[in-house]
């Protein structure tokens, strides 16, 4: 039996991606297999193949990536849940593109209609990208009070609040660097992001008006776990809150920080960071949270679980 009473499962977002993810789950455990042939069968092509063997350029692109790292998370958590019954989150959430990671492991929507709008997003995304040529910038050594207190004009715009001393701007070319010059002065570091384009900032109003006609119609249900959403960083529960904060992501910032503590305030008391690397355990120990954090990328991270819930089978 547990000793953790509310677990919450963190899903990364866009930029977590790298080549071979997933393939060892693939290998040991069929119903990660056979969740990588669903999205090939699904989307009718070989993205296990881009997944497990394609270079880093290629899996890169936000079309690819987007697709990429849903799939493994979701194949990751299929494999938790199928080793070990009593693993299921008191509340779901994902950073970016993780949140759809978060609202299939929530049970708000099916893994094939989230497939389909993930994949939407990305390319919407991607058209968006090209079209406006947009930067992003990560700021270090600034409260977010602070960096707020900046006079934006109508080229740049705060991305996420990630941890403290850590907030993200995005914009045009022209406004990332001179935001970037305003805030050195003040005293921060700023370090531009490589990037596609300028996300959550005005520059995807476009990605976010194909992205609304998408989730329109999805067919969206109550969950089986609670949900903290990037725009609000708190819950939602109800369903047309949960549609139009999916829709208001792509152009509002990414309050990562505050949905975490929203999270330890109801008594989260384990984060269980799901699919490639460990980024968000990283911001999780920025943040300072309580509870601990275990990140399951690999066929190795299964351990912890096996020594908390007994022997996997």
């Amino acid at each position: 039996m547990t000793k953790y009473n509310r677990i919450a499962f963190l899903f990364p977002g866009q930029g977590a991606q790298y080549s071979g993810m997933g393939k060892d789950f693939a290998a040991q455990y069929p119903v990660a297999q056979q969740t990588f042939e669903e999205a090939d069968d699904l989307l009718q092509q070989n993205l296990s193949k881009l997944i497990f063997s394609g270079s880093e350029s290629e899996l890169k692109m936000t079309r690819t990536c987007q697709l990429a790292i849903f799939v493994d998370s979701i194949a990751i958590l299929r494999v938790l849940q199928h080793l070990f019954g009593q693993l299921q989150p008191a509340v779901c959430a994902g950073l970016s593109l993780g949140e759809y990671s978060a609202l299939t492991a929530s049970g708000h929507l099916g893994f094939a209609d989230t497939l389909q709008i993930v994949k939407g997003r990305a390319e919407a995304m991607h058209e968006a990208c090209e079209a406006t040529q947009g930067a992003m910038a990560v700021v270090l050594g600034m409260e977010a009070a602070q960096v707020e207190q900046m006079s934006l004009g109508d080229q740049l715009w705060l991305a996420n609040f990630n941890t403290p001393g850590q907030v993200v701007i995005s914009g045009t070319v022209k406004g990332v660097e001179a935001g970037s010059k305003m805030l050195k002065v003040k005293g921060a570091k700023v370090l531009p992001l490589e990037v596609h384009g300028a996300f959550h900032s005005g520059l995807m109003q476009s990605a976010e008006e194909k992205l609304a006609l998408m989730l329109k119609g999805a067919p969206l249900t109550e969950g089986s776990a609670k949900l903290v959403m990037n725009v609000t960083g708190d819950f939602a529960s109800d369903v047309e809150d949960i549609r139009k904060n999916l829709v208001s992501q792509v152009t509002h910032p990414v309050r990562w920080q505050r949905g975490v503590e929203a999270m330890e305030g109801v008594g989260v008391d384990l984060f269980v960071e799901v699919g490639p690397k460990k980024t968000l355990a990283g911001m999780n120990k920025k943040i300072g949270t309580t509870a601990p954090t275990v990140s399951v990328n690999t066929v190795d991270d299964i351990a912890f679980f096996v020594e908390l819930f007994g022997r996997d089978t």
